[in-house]
């Protein structure tokens, strides 16, 4: 039995790794530089120099609703409170990209 499941897990890493998409990473190496010209003001390091509790931080992101691609396109698109909408200056694919960028570094820590 423990064979089998060192096997199963085994092919789930070889299947992750064969079919992950290349595009994620340029995904995150785009959204990196555009949250660099356009964001790391406010949000260096996944910090909010605004409201210090609502920052980039995973845990952050979980309790306040923006752990998905799509709540953080929204927020980035309309803006909210004394975040400024930068649907006017980015595109639908820029903003996909910061999002992406801001989950994978509050994956890592920042």
């Amino acid at each position: 039995m423990k064979r089998l499941i060192s096997i199963f897990t085994v092919a789930i890493a070889l299947f992750t790794i064969a079919f992950s998409s290349p595009a994620f990473a340029a995904e995150v190496a785009s959204g990196g530089k555009i949250f660099s010209a356009n964001c790391a003001a406010c949000h260096a390091g996944g910090n909010n120099v605004i409201m210090a509790k609502k920052n980039l931080k995973k845990a952050a992101l979980a309790e306040y609703g923006m752990n998905s691609i799509a709540a953080i396109t929204t927020q980035v698109t309309n803006g909210k409170n004394a975040m400024p909408a930068f649907g006017g200056r980015l595109s639908a694919a820029q903003i996909e990209d910061v999002a992406t960028y801001v989950l994978a570094q509050a994956e890592k820590g920042w």
